[in-house]
């Protein structure tokens, strides 16, 4: 069972049919962006995926992908000297579809493990996310504890699946923790849903009757996720993070989705998802 833990600003965090784009090797590009030498799916775009479910991180509105996640990697794309190129793809298959090289990279939410790390790497965080419980208003559910054998929605293939099967075997899998949170309401379908701290927020915030149980259970690190090959690719994603929070455009992006920055956490003591 995971250890609860404490801490002042829980924020925020976990998440796609591509199309339009070639998966063949010969489409890849040699990108001018940085004079660096990186291979891309299309030269001069930095083509980035995430699931596009995962409201306020990628998400649609108005027919256009948004959210905190699209930004950051539009910033990204920029310091690079890049067209930034949001797409979106089934989060199941997300790092099958990176390797398979229908994007260039993943921006999308995407916590660091030790499992994941075995396939891709990852770049610097570029924001802590802390794993929340919540349940409907009503709910008698107080602690984790509380959770044992009981009806648990996320996400499948998150880290939050990893979560929820350490309390309970009665799992409902999901596309979308957006859609999990908007069952929590529905009578007899859930008893909690395991997801994102600032997700959940939000859905209280925009009146959805749920709430959240205890602290966050832990904290994982979002990172860009990049092929194992692409080594001068990662080296140039670090360096235009570094760049994006030296220069201030990180911060302005955070508060704007978050009112906080998502960067600016005490770790001291935090168990850490890895």
């Amino acid at each position: 069972m995971k250890k609860k833990l404490s801490f002042l600003t829980a924020i925020a965090a976990t998440a796609m049919l591509i199309t339009g784009c070639g998966s063949d090797e010969e489409t890849k590009g040699t990108s001018s962006g940085s004079g660096s030498d990186m291979n891309l799916l299309e030269d001069g775009k930095l083509t980035y995926a995430s699931s596009g479910l995962y409201k306020p991180f990628n998400f649609t509105e108005a027919g256009e992908l948004t959210g905190f996640d699209v930004e950051i990697g539009a910033a990204i794309a920029e310091k690079m000297g890049l067209e930034p190129n949001p797409v979106t793809t089934p989060w199941e298959t997300i790092t099958q579809s990176l390797l398979g090289n229908k994007f260039d990279v993943i921006i999308g939410s995407m916590a660091i493990t030790a499992e994941r790390a075995e396939r891709v790497n990852f770049s610097d965080p570029y924001y802590y996310s802390g794993g929340m419980i919540f349940t409907p208003e009503g709910s008698d559910i107080a602690s984790a504890e509380d959770l044992e054998g009981k009806t648990i929605g996320v996400v499948a293939q998150s880290t939050y699946d990893t979560a929820a099967q350490e309390y309970t075997d009665d799992i409902k899998y999901y596309n979308s923790d957006v859609v999990a949170l908007k069952d929590l309401t529905v009578e007899g379908r859930l008893d909690a849903v395991i997801t994102a701290d600032v997700v959940g927020f939000e859905a209280i915030a925009n009146g959805m009757e749920i709430k959240e149980v205890g602290d966050p259970l832990w904290i994982e690190q979002a990172a860009v996720a990049v092929r194992k090959e692409d080594e001068k690719l990662l080296e140039e994603i670090n360096k235009a993070i570094q760049e994006i929070v030296e220069d201030g455009t990180y911060d302005e992006i955070s508060n704007k989705w978050f009112e906080r920055n998502l960067l600016d956490v005490d770790l001291e003591g935090i168990e850490i998802l890895n």
